[in-house]
């Protein structure tokens, strides 16, 4: 049996990073960037208005004051056709470029036009090279890196590339991830549950742990504890980038998964990690000629098992797929808010609230009957976790917690 950090690198070692592929800033948002992504201009190309006023040479009104000859309007989108020379002045638009000579811009507020004499006067506070605009390239240069790869692009991400002429870039492929829940007990969950049978939540709640983990989720129902059905059934889902399948894979007499799976070609990596809830884990990969492998996951079927199993390994995994440069959970490190007695021969991973307080983040377990007990992570924002063995964690203690 592996622990953890064990577990963690094998995923890490076996899951490669998926090919890139071609899209348009449109279709990119929520992607992965595949390759940095560099500037082909500097930002911004010219000295830059940040407000309407009027373009100055900062050594004529270093006071603030003075009486200035206006030289023409300079509107956002065109060119100015006249420098500065001392004395001169030209009004100018927010986003409009500086002409010749300029170096700060007084805005508007603190001027007053004379119409028939063309001039302006200004009254405003000390003037300073580089007030109210900004300078060439002074934000990026042209052939710097915008955007790194193995960036999450978010709307910011999109502009910036937009601005900086990326219209097309290279990202990661949104990998696809079979859902395959497992046993006679289950039924659907428009169905009332007969006597022995249980609604199937599993594959609802992983179908939106996929969407979560911006990957495409390919739900394929109910498979029965026999081998044919079950066969056919993994067959589908090994046709996705990832199969997850949920339930029969503990140590009992119709948990048919690790054996089926082998049947079809996979290879176990490992099945069995030291944490609770989760201890059933099993992951395996199938290689297949001419096309990318297969990952597989077999979850416990307990809900709150697949849930924390999902949320620490089929995340990360999917994470190493997407091409994030660091894709195992980060802990956050948080006050308890109360004792938690932790029991057991195993680490506990509990289902708990995390808040913020004063600028600190405070943890408080949430009570719950076991790895069945869905609704007490209902309440629950992440977990927190405890060591193995007999301990009380007094409160006020700092432990880890991962945020779901």
């Amino acid at each position: 049996m592996l622990s953890v950090p064990e577990a963690f690198a094998q995923i890490l070692r076996t899951v490669q990073p998926a090919t890139p592929r071609s899209c348009s800033l449109f279709e990119a948002t929520h992607s992965v960037l595949a390759e940095d992504a560099v500037s082909d201009v500097n930002i911004p190309p010219f000295d830059k208005a940040l407000m309407d006023g009027f373009a100055v040479r900062s050594s004529d009104v270093p006071d603030g004051t003075g009486t200035l000859q206006i030289q023409e309007v300079i509107y956002a989108g065109s060119v100015p056709t006249r420098s500065l020379e001392a004395g001169q002045t030209s009004q100018i638009m927010t986003g409009a470029p500086l002409p010749e000579g300029a170096d700060a811009v007084v805005q508007i507020e603190h001027c007053q036009i004379n119409e028939a004499e063309q001039t302006v006067q200004i009254k405003t506070t000390p003037v300073a090279p580089g007030k109210n605009m900004l300078y060439r390239a002074s934000v990026l240069e042209q052939g710097a890196t915008v955007v790194k790869a193995g960036t999450f692009l978010r709307a910011q991400e999109i502009g910036a590339l937009a601005e900086t002429g990326s219209p097309q870039i290279s990202v990661r492929r949104t990998p696809s991830v079979a859902i395959l829940a497992t046993g006679d007990e289950l039924v659907p969950p428009e169905k009332r549950p007969e006597a022995g049978q249980i609604r199937n939540s599993n594959e609802v709640m992983l179908h939106s742990q996929i969407l979560q983990a911006d990957a495409r989720p390919v739900p394929l129902g109910i498979a029965r504890d026999e081998r044919s059905h079950l066969r056919e059934k993994i067959q589908e889902g090994l046709k996705s980038d990832f199969l997850l399948l949920s339930g029969g894979v503990s140590a009992g007499e119709l948990d048919l998964v690790p054996a089926e799976l082998a049947a079809a070609g996979v290879k176990q990596v490992f099945h069995k990690v030291n944490l609770k809830p989760g201890k059933p884990l099993w992951f395996g990969i199938l290689e297949q000629e001419g096309r990318a492998p297969c990952y597989i996951f077999g979850l416990p079927g307990n809900p709150v098992s697949s849930m924390v199993c999902f949320e620490l390994f089929v995340r990360s995994a999917l994470r190493q797929s997407l091409g994030f440069p660091d894709p195992m959970p980060q802990p956050v490190s948080a006050r308890l808010t109360a004792d938690f007695q932790s029991r057991g021969d195993r680490p506990t991973y509990q289902p708990a609230r995390i808040d913020w307080s004063e600028g600190e983040a405070t943890v408080t377990p949430l009570k719950s009957m076991g790895s069945a007990d869905l609704h007490a992570a209902v309440a629950a924002n992440g977990i927190a976790l405890f060591a193995t063995g007999n301990q009380l964690y007094q409160r006020g203690l700092s432990i880890d917690t991962f945020l779901w």
